[in-house]
């Protein structure tokens, strides 16, 4: 007599379907959290190299301007100086903006979709 082998029930495929469905849902909530994490982590960062680098930029004008305005024996000179250079910076950019625009977009949207 040859033992009797047991076959398992096949699972009906509603509920194979159901458990896939599942599993992707679980995976697309995973790797959402993983990816608005990963943002929110580099933003975090960015803004706070940012806020530093406000803060080197404006200790060295005000450097610069106590520094010219000593070299120029009156410091409201000095000031006016920095503020002329600053007004310059900003008209060259004021023109140039187009140049600078893609390669800031083209950035972020790499970042986005790392």
């Amino acid at each position: 007599m040859e033992p009797e082998k047991k076959e398992e029930p096949v699972r009906p495929i509603i509920d194979q379907l159901k458990e896939y469905a599942e599993t992707r849902l679980k995976l697309l909530k995973y790797e959402v959290i993983e990816r608005s994490t990963s943002i929110i982590a580099d933003v975090i960062t960015d803004v706070a190299v940012i806020l530093i680098l406000v803060l080197t930029f404006l200790f060295a004008s005000f450097t610069l301007a106590l520094f010219l305005g000593e070299v120029l024996h009156s410091y409201w000179q000095g000031f006016a100086c920095v503020t002329v250079l600053y007004a310059l910076i900003a008209t060259v950019i004021a023109f140039a903006k187009h140049s600078f625009e893609r390669p800031l977009i083209n950035g972020m949207v790499r970042k986005f979709f790392k």
